[in-house]
């Protein structure tokens, strides 16, 4: 990479077209993949595109579709112009859309076919609409000032690239403001810790609505002339598996939650499907040893040639990270929010130190607000040129949120070692003051509920001053376990739910300290409802 003239999004693209022209850039996984000289010819057309139904400096366009090349294409055009991007969850109901549309003053959509649907009952909002799949024109702009002369050098750095709306984990979507510095800025830093090439292949399976698969997974790949592939079909294993094998991805992103399910799914039944087998994996050395021979396989199943598999968006559960460090299989944990573009702290699968979120990232600030003279615990906030502008049409929002002279207050708990590696505790309004007290964080607790045979997710609350455990049975492994049982099973399942909420009850008291204890395990029976990063919407269940 070679310093770019502005850290701008047109400024970087201009970069590597010079540098990267016969590379491969985006492209689904089964198919001819497409050169950077071919990407820079059709975001020209987009542009063109994009100007003919009159998108100009400040306009704001949405972008609701689920993962492809064209995608990034509409981005970088959009985003090219000086126009906004919005980029939409897929997730997203209908109405949140209406509103983000309404509250953001989108003038025009790229919508998938597979999308359009969500929003045809609003179409009256927008100018244009264009069919993302194939750039195909469905509503035309009624006006003729289409301005047909900007030059990418209009563009400067703190110009507005984005705004980025997520419901998060604690209520109203706010939309997050960032300026093509913001963007660029962290791209770059990124590179201090894991040192992208041109050669590297990453395979996408987060969505790119959001920051982390956005900066991380698109940005940080382009910059650098690396190629990133797509698949065709939602990330279920049996799309990821042979996908991973055709490609051989060198990076893949991903949320706690994939490898968590991969390791309860997949790896430790072969460890517990036995009691002989079961009784030897306890022990430490022989853990050891498995867990090795598990990697291998584990690593193999992702193609061999993994060099950088991140994790981030919410805590990494100590057991499977304890796993991974043990299987040498090459995670690395990272750091951020969508408020600072998002990588605050990282490291790369070399550097990576357990339960850590790494060392903070060359060229940004961090610091714990306030600390606890005794644990040396509190707010992490942060100061860089990563941090965004604000929330959009919101500034009390705003001014909660950052300090007269630029800190970004996370709203994390944290501290740091003595090497100064960061570490998170959980999040400040999730924390619950005990009866003499003391200061309970429930993300602790649910990582031990996790642990537990039959149980996918939890959340802890307090309610009338005792904490209370909800859970999400895995009610497919327990039919399996007891399918024996099948003529009994309206009677068995009950019976068998209320032993394992006591057996529960029991294992988590065992290994928690006497003010974190649970007083009842409460059924969760349907999944709780998530963040794009995979995040439980805690603020649903208090």
């Amino acid at each position: 990479m070679t310093k770019l003239k502005l850290q701008t999004l047109p400024s970087l693209l201009e970069n590597s077209f010079g540098l990267y022209s016969d590379n491969k850039a985006l492209s689904y996984v089964n198919q001819e993949p497409n050169t950077y000289k071919n990407l820079q010819v059709e975001i020209s057309n987009t542009i063109a595109l994009l100007k003919a139904q009159n998108i100009n400096k400040g306009d704001k366009v949405a972008i609701l579709s689920r993962n492809m090349p064209n995608w990034g294409i509409a981005f970088f055009a959009i985003t090219s112009i000086g126009a906004v991007a919005v980029p939409l969850l897929p997730d997203f109901h209908e109405n949140e859309i209406k509103n983000i549309i309404e509250h953001s003053e989108t003038k025009s959509i790229f919508i998938s076919k597979l999308m359009y649907p969500k929003i045809e009952n609003f179409t009256s909002l927008l100018d244009s609409i264009i069919i993302v799949d194939e750039f195909e024109i469905l509503k035309a702009s009624s006006s003729n000032n289409a301005v047909t002369n900007q030059e990418l050098s209009e563009i400067q750095e703190d110009d507005l690239a984005s705004i980025i709306y997520t419901s998060g984990t604690t209520g109203k979507s706010k939309g997050v403001m960032l300026t093509h510095k913001n963007i660029v800025f962290d791209a770059i830093q990124v590179l201090s810790i894991e040192h992208v090439k041109s050669h590297h292949r990453f395979l996408s399976i987060l969505p790119l609505s959001h920051t982390y698969e956005n900066t991380l997974g698109l940005v940080i790949p382009i910059l650098q002339g690396a190629s990133v592939y797509y698949l065709e079909k939602p990330p279920t294993p049996n799309a990821l598996i042979p996908a991973m094998q055709k490609v051989e991805p060198t990076h893949i992103l991903s949320v706690p939650m994939v490898i968590e399910k991969i390791y309860r799914n997949k790896v430790l039944p072969t460890f517990t499907k036995s009691k002989v087998l079961s009784a030897l994996y306890k022990i430490p050395v022989i853990r050891k040893i498995l867990n090795r021979l598990a990697g291998k396989k584990l690593y193999e199943t992702f193609g061999g040639k993994l060099e950088f598999f991140g994790i981030g968006g919410a805590a990494l559960d100590p057991v499977v990270e304890k796993f991974l460090r043990e299987a040498k299989f090459p995670y690395a944990i990272g750091y951020g929010l969508t408020e600072s573009a998002p990588l605050l702290s990282g490291a790369n699968a070399s550097t990576v130190k357990y339960r850590a979120i790494g060392p903070i990232m060359k060229g940004i600030e961090v610091k714990i607000n306030n600390p606890d003279p005794k644990t040396g615990e509190g707010e992490v906030w942060a100061k860089g040129d990563n941090i965004m502008k604000g929330y959009y049409k919101e500034p009390e929002l705003t001014k909660e949120a950052i300090t007269l002279d630029g800190w970004l207050k996370t709203g994390d708990l944290g501290y740091f070692d003595k090497d100064n590696f960061l570490f998170l505790k959980g999040r400040i309004k999730n924390m619950i003051v005990g009866s003499s007290g003391e200061n309970i964080y429930p993300e602790e607790i649910e990582s031990v509920i996790n642990n537990f045979k039959y149980v996918l997710e939890s959340v802890v609350v307090q309610q009338k001053g005792k904490l209370i455990a909800l859970v999400h049975f895995n009610t497919e492994e327990l039919e399996k376990q007891f399918q024996y049982l099948k003529e009994e099973a309206v009677t068995f399942a009950k019976n068998k739910s209320e032993e394992l909420m006591i057996e529960l009850q029991e294992y988590v008291n065992s290994r928690v300290n006497k003010f974190s204890r649970i007083y009842a395990v409460v059924p969760q029976i349907i999944p709780f409802e998530k963040t794009a990063t995979q995040k439980i919407k805690r603020y649903l269940y208090y």
